[in-house]
């Protein structure tokens, strides 16, 4: 089986002063603004492509969670996860350094050392985990259950 997901993005002018819209095929972004601006002077009205890779991650990892739990007999009432991505300048130019992911779980009948097990199962078999770590000098993750 073999899924495709698509996406278009537009950018006009130069990096500076450009601006770009980013749309998604099921328009779920449709000409959502991007900028310099957005990317690295932490403006807020857009989007950036770091800000959108780590809601993939994020997205990935609770759908992977939320599985191997239900898998394991112990369907989550809410799994909520947190990616916070490093963009870094190094030598060579910016870079994804790190990502970490924060996650709280609301699942019944399972204790902590299940649920950290599973979690970490979870962070390195998701398919953006698996695409994004040989990149990455670090991928944390902070697991909490909650009763």
């Amino acid at each position: 089986m073999q899924i495709e997901r698509s996406a278009e993005a537009v950018w006009r002018g130069d990096l500076m002063a450009g601006k770009g819209a980013v749309s998604t095929s099921t328009r779920v972004l449709q000409d959502t603004p991007y900028s310099f601006k957005t990317r690295f002077e932490n403006e807020k009205q857009g989007t950036n492509p770091e800000e959108l890779i780590a809601a993939a991650h994020a997205a990935c990892f609770s759908m992977a969670f939320s599985k191997m739990l239900a898998d394991a007999g112990h369907p989550p009432k809410e799994v909520r996860t947190q990616a916070r991505l490093t963009l870094s300048k190094t030598d060579k130019g910016f870079k994804i350094t790190r990502i970490h992911l924060e996650t709280t779980g609301q699942v019944d009948g399972l204790n902590d050392a299940a649920f950290q097990e599973t979690a970490n199962k979870a962070k390195e078999g998701c398919p953006v985990s698996q695409l994004l770590k040989p990149g990455l000098e670090e991928l944390t993750m902070r697991a909490t259950l909650q009763k």
